[in-house]
Protein backbone atom coordinates (compact mmCIF):
# COMPACT_ATOMS: atom_id res chain seq x y z
CA UNK A 1 0.00 0.00 0.00
CA UNK A 2 2.98 2.61 1.20
CA UNK A 3 4.40 2.56 -2.66
CA UNK A 4 1.35 4.10 -3.88
CA UNK A 5 1.02 7.13 -1.26
CA UNK A 6 4.17 9.26 -0.29
CA UNK A 7 3.90 12.74 1.65
CA UNK A 8 6.70 14.76 1.50
CA UNK A 9 7.32 17.72 4.02
CA UNK A 10 8.56 20.79 1.41
CA UNK A 11 9.02 23.66 3.69
CA UNK A 12 8.13 24.55 7.50
CA UNK A 13 7.49 28.16 8.41
CA UNK A 14 10.26 29.13 10.98
CA UNK A 15 8.24 31.51 12.58
CA UNK A 16 4.61 29.82 12.40
CA UNK A 17 5.45 25.73 12.30
CA UNK A 18 2.81 25.61 9.16
CA UNK A 19 3.61 23.72 6.54
CA UNK A 20 3.74 22.94 3.14
CA UNK A 21 3.56 19.42 1.53
CA UNK A 22 3.00 16.90 -1.08
CA UNK A 23 0.79 13.57 -1.09
CA UNK A 24 1.41 11.18 -3.88
CA UNK A 25 -1.93 9.22 -4.97
CA UNK A 26 -2.68 6.68 -7.90
CA UNK A 27 -4.28 9.89 -9.23
CA UNK A 28 -1.51 12.66 -8.75
CA UNK A 29 0.12 14.80 -6.27
CA UNK A 30 -1.83 16.95 -3.94
CA UNK A 31 0.08 20.06 -2.78
CA UNK A 32 -0.66 20.58 1.29
CA UNK A 33 -1.93 22.77 2.70
CA UNK A 34 -5.40 21.64 0.48
CA UNK A 35 -8.93 22.82 0.38
CA UNK A 36 -11.10 19.82 -1.24
CA UNK A 37 -14.49 21.07 -2.55
CA UNK A 38 -17.22 18.59 -1.57
CA UNK A 39 -19.16 16.64 -4.24
CA UNK A 40 -21.47 14.76 -2.15
CA UNK A 41 -22.88 12.83 -5.10
CA UNK A 42 -20.37 12.46 -7.20
CA UNK A 43 -20.75 15.82 -8.48
CA UNK A 44 -19.56 19.57 -7.14
CA UNK A 45 -23.34 21.51 -7.71
CA UNK A 46 -23.43 22.80 -10.87
CA UNK A 47 -19.85 22.80 -11.56
CA UNK A 48 -18.18 20.37 -14.33
CA UNK A 49 -14.88 18.47 -14.22
CA UNK A 50 -13.52 21.18 -16.77
CA UNK A 51 -14.45 23.77 -14.18
CA UNK A 52 -12.59 21.99 -11.21
CA UNK A 53 -9.83 21.68 -13.24
CA UNK A 54 -9.85 25.40 -14.21
CA UNK A 55 -10.05 26.45 -10.51
CA UNK A 56 -7.65 23.97 -9.79
CA UNK A 57 -8.73 21.60 -7.13
CA UNK A 58 -5.97 19.39 -6.80
CA UNK A 59 -8.85 17.07 -4.95
CA UNK A 60 -12.50 16.18 -4.30
CA UNK A 61 -14.43 14.53 -2.00
CA UNK A 62 -17.93 12.61 -2.30
CA UNK A 63 -20.29 10.50 0.30
CA UNK A 64 -20.53 6.82 0.84
CA UNK A 65 -23.79 7.16 2.76
CA UNK A 66 -25.40 8.97 -0.83
CA UNK A 67 -23.97 7.19 -3.14
CA UNK A 68 -24.39 4.46 -1.54
CA UNK A 69 -28.16 4.94 -1.51
CA UNK A 70 -28.31 6.06 -4.88
CA UNK A 71 -26.98 5.54 -7.54
CA UNK A 72 -25.43 2.31 -5.73
CA UNK A 73 -21.66 1.84 -4.74
CA UNK A 74 -22.31 -1.67 -6.54
CA UNK A 75 -23.62 0.37 -9.76
CA UNK A 76 -20.19 2.45 -9.37
CA UNK A 77 -17.88 -0.23 -8.64
CA UNK A 78 -19.58 -1.94 -12.52
CA UNK A 79 -18.85 1.59 -13.76
CA UNK A 80 -15.00 1.33 -12.92
CA UNK A 81 -15.49 3.13 -9.93
CA UNK A 82 -16.00 7.21 -9.39
CA UNK A 83 -13.46 8.29 -11.09
CA UNK A 84 -14.39 6.63 -14.38
CA UNK A 85 -17.92 7.01 -13.51
CA UNK A 86 -17.91 11.21 -12.97
CA UNK A 87 -14.75 11.18 -15.32
CA UNK A 88 -12.83 12.89 -13.04
CA UNK A 89 -8.69 12.10 -13.09
CA UNK A 90 -7.63 13.44 -10.55
CA UNK A 91 -7.25 12.29 -6.55
CA UNK A 92 -10.94 11.77 -4.68
CA UNK A 93 -11.70 11.03 -1.23
CA UNK A 94 -14.73 9.46 0.11
CA UNK A 95 -15.95 9.99 3.53
CA UNK A 96 -17.36 6.74 5.39
CA UNK A 97 -20.78 7.78 5.55
CA UNK A 98 -20.47 8.07 9.76
CA UNK A 99 -21.71 11.54 10.32
CA UNK A 100 -24.09 11.17 7.89
CA UNK A 101 -25.93 8.18 9.09
CA UNK A 102 -25.77 10.17 12.93
CA UNK A 103 -26.76 13.54 11.47
CA UNK A 104 -29.52 12.81 9.33
CA UNK A 105 -30.93 9.74 10.52
CA UNK A 106 -34.16 10.56 13.09
CA UNK A 107 -34.25 7.45 14.53
CA UNK A 108 -30.88 5.11 15.19
CA UNK A 109 -29.31 2.24 17.34
CA UNK A 110 -26.12 2.35 17.91
CA UNK A 111 -24.40 -0.93 19.39
CA UNK A 112 -21.11 -1.68 19.61
CA UNK A 113 -21.09 -4.21 16.02
CA UNK A 114 -22.82 -1.22 13.93
CA UNK A 115 -25.35 1.30 13.60
CA UNK A 116 -28.91 0.72 12.83
CA UNK A 117 -31.18 3.65 11.02
CA UNK A 118 -33.78 4.38 8.58
CA UNK A 119 -32.90 5.55 5.13
CA UNK A 120 -33.68 9.62 5.29
CA UNK A 121 -35.23 9.20 1.51
CA UNK A 122 -36.89 5.64 1.93
CA UNK A 123 -37.56 5.18 5.59
CA UNK A 124 -35.76 1.44 4.83
CA UNK A 125 -34.17 0.29 7.78
CA UNK A 126 -30.72 0.13 7.06
CA UNK A 127 -27.51 -1.41 9.15
CA UNK A 128 -23.81 -0.08 8.38
CA UNK A 129 -20.86 -1.73 10.38
CA UNK A 130 -17.45 -0.65 9.81
CA UNK A 131 -17.16 -3.17 7.29
CA UNK A 132 -19.68 -2.42 5.38
CA UNK A 133 -18.26 1.02 5.40
CA UNK A 134 -15.16 0.24 3.70
CA UNK A 135 -16.97 -2.07 1.06
CA UNK A 136 -18.44 0.90 -0.03
CA UNK A 137 -15.46 2.46 -0.58
CA UNK A 138 -13.78 0.18 -2.06
CA UNK A 139 -16.17 -0.33 -4.72
CA UNK A 140 -16.59 3.48 -4.65
CA UNK A 141 -12.71 3.44 -5.65
CA UNK A 142 -11.52 6.63 -4.01
CA UNK A 143 -7.56 7.17 -3.56
CA UNK A 144 -8.43 8.41 0.14
CA UNK A 145 -11.27 6.32 2.45
CA UNK A 146 -12.17 7.22 5.96
CA UNK A 147 -12.28 4.95 9.40
CA UNK A 148 -16.08 4.38 10.20
CA UNK A 149 -16.60 6.58 13.05
CA UNK A 150 -18.82 7.59 16.09
CA UNK A 151 -19.39 11.33 15.84
CA UNK A 152 -20.58 12.27 19.46
CA UNK A 153 -22.74 15.62 19.33
CA UNK A 154 -21.15 19.02 20.70
CA UNK A 155 -22.30 19.12 24.66
CA UNK A 156 -22.49 15.58 25.55
CA UNK A 157 -20.96 14.27 28.91
CA UNK A 158 -17.76 12.67 29.21
CA UNK A 159 -18.99 9.77 29.34
CA UNK A 160 -21.32 9.77 26.30
CA UNK A 161 -17.83 11.77 24.98
CA UNK A 162 -15.47 8.29 25.76
CA UNK A 163 -18.20 5.63 24.91
CA UNK A 164 -17.91 7.29 21.51
CA UNK A 165 -14.32 7.48 21.33
CA UNK A 166 -13.87 3.71 22.25
CA UNK A 167 -16.44 2.84 19.58
CA UNK A 168 -14.44 4.62 17.27
CA UNK A 169 -11.36 2.91 18.01
CA UNK A 170 -12.76 -0.55 18.24
CA UNK A 171 -14.91 0.59 14.55
CA UNK A 172 -11.17 1.33 13.42
CA UNK A 173 -9.49 -1.44 14.28
CA UNK A 174 -12.04 -3.78 11.79
CA UNK A 175 -11.75 -1.44 9.45
CA UNK A 176 -8.34 -1.90 8.91
CA UNK A 177 -8.55 -5.21 9.20
CA UNK A 178 -10.93 -5.37 6.47
CA UNK A 179 -8.73 -2.52 4.44
CA UNK A 180 -6.62 -4.32 1.28
CA UNK A 181 -6.99 -2.63 -1.43
CA UNK A 182 -2.91 -1.33 -2.42
CA UNK A 183 -4.86 1.88 -4.31
CA UNK A 184 -6.59 3.08 -1.55
CA UNK A 185 -5.28 4.88 1.79
CA UNK A 186 -7.39 4.24 5.06
CA UNK A 187 -7.52 7.85 7.10
CA UNK A 188 -8.29 7.32 10.88
CA UNK A 189 -10.44 9.73 12.54
CA UNK A 190 -9.51 10.81 15.89
CA UNK A 191 -12.16 11.92 17.97
CA UNK A 192 -12.82 12.75 21.96
CA UNK A 193 -15.55 15.40 21.66
CA UNK A 194 -14.20 18.34 23.60
CA UNK A 195 -12.20 16.59 26.46
CA UNK A 196 -8.78 17.25 26.22
CA UNK A 197 -8.18 13.72 27.86
CA UNK A 198 -10.02 12.15 25.61
CA UNK A 199 -8.99 13.77 22.43
CA UNK A 200 -5.08 12.68 23.46
CA UNK A 201 -5.99 8.86 24.48
CA UNK A 202 -7.73 8.73 20.82
CA UNK A 203 -4.65 10.45 19.23
CA UNK A 204 -2.32 8.76 20.90
CA UNK A 205 -4.08 5.08 20.39
CA UNK A 206 -4.91 5.35 16.39
CA UNK A 207 -1.15 6.28 15.58
CA UNK A 208 -0.85 2.91 14.89
CA UNK A 209 -2.80 2.49 12.35
CA UNK A 210 -2.07 5.41 10.91
CA UNK A 211 -0.15 4.76 7.34
CA UNK A 212 0.03 7.13 5.36
CA UNK A 213 -2.74 10.20 6.98
CA UNK A 214 -4.71 10.91 9.77
CA UNK A 215 -8.17 12.46 9.99
CA UNK A 216 -9.34 14.78 13.04
CA UNK A 217 -13.90 14.47 13.47
CA UNK A 218 -15.96 15.83 15.73
CA UNK A 219 -14.98 20.03 15.67
CA UNK A 220 -16.32 22.70 13.96
CA UNK A 221 -19.89 21.35 15.14
CA UNK A 222 -21.38 24.06 16.71
CA UNK A 223 -18.82 24.62 19.68
CA UNK A 224 -17.36 28.25 19.70
CA UNK A 225 -14.13 28.75 17.81
CA UNK A 226 -12.28 29.48 20.92
CA UNK A 227 -12.94 25.77 22.01
CA UNK A 228 -12.11 24.26 18.41
CA UNK A 229 -8.93 26.61 18.71
CA UNK A 230 -8.08 24.80 22.13
CA UNK A 231 -8.81 21.24 21.17
CA UNK A 232 -6.50 21.58 18.04
CA UNK A 233 -3.70 22.68 20.16
CA UNK A 234 -3.87 19.91 22.64
CA UNK A 235 -3.47 17.67 19.72
CA UNK A 236 -0.70 19.63 17.58
CA UNK A 237 2.45 18.18 19.55
CA UNK A 238 1.31 14.66 19.51
CA UNK A 239 0.71 14.64 15.40
CA UNK A 240 2.64 12.25 13.25
CA UNK A 241 5.03 13.75 11.92
CA UNK A 242 5.74 12.11 8.13
CA UNK A 243 1.81 12.50 6.88
CA UNK A 244 -0.94 14.72 6.54
CA UNK A 245 -3.49 15.62 9.16
CA UNK A 246 -7.29 16.25 7.76
CA UNK A 247 -9.08 18.52 9.98
CA UNK A 248 -13.19 17.33 8.65
CA UNK A 249 -15.25 19.99 7.30
CA UNK A 250 -14.05 22.99 7.87
CA UNK A 251 -14.18 25.32 5.51
CA UNK A 252 -14.26 28.95 6.23
CA UNK A 253 -10.96 31.10 6.05
CA UNK A 254 -10.69 32.00 9.95
CA UNK A 255 -10.90 28.71 10.59
CA UNK A 256 -8.59 27.26 8.25
CA UNK A 257 -5.66 29.76 8.66
CA UNK A 258 -6.04 29.18 12.78
CA UNK A 259 -5.67 25.08 12.12
CA UNK A 260 -3.15 25.55 9.54
CA UNK A 261 -0.94 27.27 12.19
CA UNK A 262 -1.74 24.11 14.42
CA UNK A 263 -0.24 21.60 12.51
CA UNK A 264 -3.58 20.73 9.79
CA UNK A 265 -3.24 19.72 6.08
CA UNK A 266 -6.48 19.51 4.42
CA UNK A 267 -9.89 20.63 4.83
CA UNK A 268 -12.82 19.94 3.17
CA UNK A 269 -16.62 21.87 3.37
CA UNK A 270 -19.87 22.28 1.50
CA UNK A 271 -19.92 25.72 2.46
CA UNK A 272 -18.75 27.62 -0.88
CA UNK A 273 -21.59 26.00 -2.56
CA UNK A 274 -24.24 26.07 0.02
CA UNK A 275 -23.59 29.79 0.15
CA UNK A 276 -23.28 30.40 -3.35
CA UNK A 277 -27.33 29.34 -3.80
CA UNK A 278 -28.14 31.88 -1.47
CA UNK A 279 -26.31 34.26 -3.52
CA UNK A 280 -23.23 35.11 -0.87
CA UNK A 281 -20.14 35.51 -2.12
CA UNK A 282 -16.65 34.89 -0.76
CA UNK A 283 -14.17 37.57 -1.62
CA UNK A 284 -10.77 39.35 -0.93
CA UNK A 285 -12.30 42.17 0.60
CA UNK A 286 -15.03 40.04 2.70
CA UNK A 287 -18.25 38.87 2.18
CA UNK A 288 -20.93 39.60 -0.21
CA UNK A 289 -24.75 38.99 -0.33
CA UNK A 290 -25.47 40.28 -3.65
CA UNK A 291 -29.11 39.69 -3.06
CA UNK A 292 -29.13 43.12 -1.79
CA UNK A 293 -30.23 46.20 -3.28
CA UNK A 294 -27.23 48.54 -3.62
CA UNK A 295 -25.25 46.06 -6.09
CA UNK A 296 -28.51 46.57 -8.50
CA UNK A 297 -26.57 49.25 -10.69
CA UNK A 298 -22.90 48.31 -9.35
CA UNK A 299 -20.98 47.38 -12.39
CA UNK A 300 -18.22 46.43 -10.62
CA UNK A 301 -16.26 43.26 -10.99
CA UNK A 302 -17.67 41.20 -7.90
CA UNK A 303 -13.78 40.65 -6.64
CA UNK A 304 -10.70 42.39 -8.68
CA UNK A 305 -7.95 39.93 -6.87
CA UNK A 306 -9.45 36.75 -8.14
CA UNK A 307 -9.02 34.92 -11.71
CA UNK A 308 -12.07 32.97 -12.15
CA UNK A 309 -14.72 33.34 -15.06
CA UNK A 310 -17.59 35.14 -12.68
CA UNK A 311 -15.13 37.60 -12.10
CA UNK A 312 -13.85 38.30 -15.23
CA UNK A 313 -16.86 38.65 -17.02
CA UNK A 314 -19.66 39.61 -14.81
CA UNK A 315 -20.07 42.41 -12.64
CA UNK A 316 -22.62 42.63 -9.19
CA UNK A 317 -25.06 44.28 -10.93
CA UNK A 318 -25.69 41.22 -13.05
CA UNK A 319 -24.95 38.58 -10.64
CA UNK A 320 -27.51 40.94 -8.62
CA UNK A 321 -29.99 40.15 -10.74
CA UNK A 322 -29.57 36.97 -11.62
CA UNK A 323 -29.59 35.91 -7.84
CA UNK A 324 -32.93 38.15 -7.58
CA UNK A 325 -34.46 36.18 -10.22
CA UNK A 326 -33.22 32.51 -8.66
CA UNK A 327 -31.71 31.89 -12.24
CA UNK A 328 -29.66 28.98 -11.95
CA UNK A 329 -26.73 30.50 -13.06
CA UNK A 330 -26.54 32.61 -10.02
CA UNK A 331 -25.49 29.30 -8.16
CA UNK A 332 -23.15 28.24 -10.80
CA UNK A 333 -21.30 31.34 -10.68
CA UNK A 334 -21.29 31.91 -7.18
CA UNK A 335 -20.10 28.61 -6.49
CA UNK A 336 -17.29 28.97 -9.13
CA UNK A 337 -16.22 31.51 -7.58
CA UNK A 338 -16.48 30.51 -4.33
CA UNK A 339 -14.52 27.46 -4.58
CA UNK A 340 -11.44 29.38 -7.27
CA UNK A 341 -11.69 32.24 -4.22
CA UNK A 342 -10.79 29.61 -1.47
CA UNK A 343 -8.54 27.66 -3.66
CA UNK A 344 -6.85 30.82 -4.30
CA UNK A 345 -6.33 31.51 -0.51
CA UNK A 346 -4.60 28.13 -0.45
CA UNK A 347 -2.21 28.63 -3.07
CA UNK A 348 -1.30 32.01 -1.34
CA UNK A 349 -1.09 30.51 2.00
CA UNK A 350 1.34 27.57 0.42
CA UNK A 351 3.44 30.53 -0.84
CA UNK A 352 3.33 32.70 2.42
CA UNK A 353 4.79 29.45 4.26
CA UNK A 354 7.37 28.95 1.92
CA UNK A 355 8.48 32.35 2.47
CA UNK A 356 8.42 31.73 5.97
CA UNK A 357 5.87 34.65 6.21
CA UNK A 358 2.52 33.35 7.14
CA UNK A 359 1.89 34.60 9.90
CA UNK A 360 2.18 37.77 8.31
CA UNK A 361 0.25 36.93 5.35
CA UNK A 362 -2.31 35.86 7.92
CA UNK A 363 -2.45 39.10 9.67
CA UNK A 364 -3.16 40.78 5.76
CA UNK A 365 -5.86 38.32 4.98
CA UNK A 366 -7.69 39.40 7.91
CA UNK A 367 -7.62 42.87 7.71
CA UNK A 368 -8.81 42.76 4.18
CA UNK A 369 -11.58 40.30 4.87
CA UNK A 370 -12.80 41.80 8.34
CA UNK A 371 -11.54 39.01 10.59
CA UNK A 372 -11.53 40.22 13.43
Amino acid sequence: MKENFKYEILHIDKNSGARTGVLHTPHGDIFTPIFMPVGTLATVKSLTNDDLYDVGAQIILANTYHLHIRPGDELIKRAGGLHKFMNFNRPMLTDSGGFQVFSLADIRKITDNGVEFKNHLSGEKMFFTPEKAIQIQNNLGADIIMAFDVCSEYGATHEQAEQAMTRTLNWLDRCYKVQNNPKQMLFPIVQGNFYEDLRKNSLEKTKKYCKCGIAVGGLSVGEPKEVMIRMLDVLKPDYPENMPRYLMGVGTPDYIFESIERGIDMFDCVLQTRVARNGLAMTSKGKVTLKNAKYKEDFSTLDDECDCYCCTHHTKAYLHHLVKCNEILAARLLSLHNIRFTLKMMENIRDAINNDRFLEFKQEFYNKYGIK
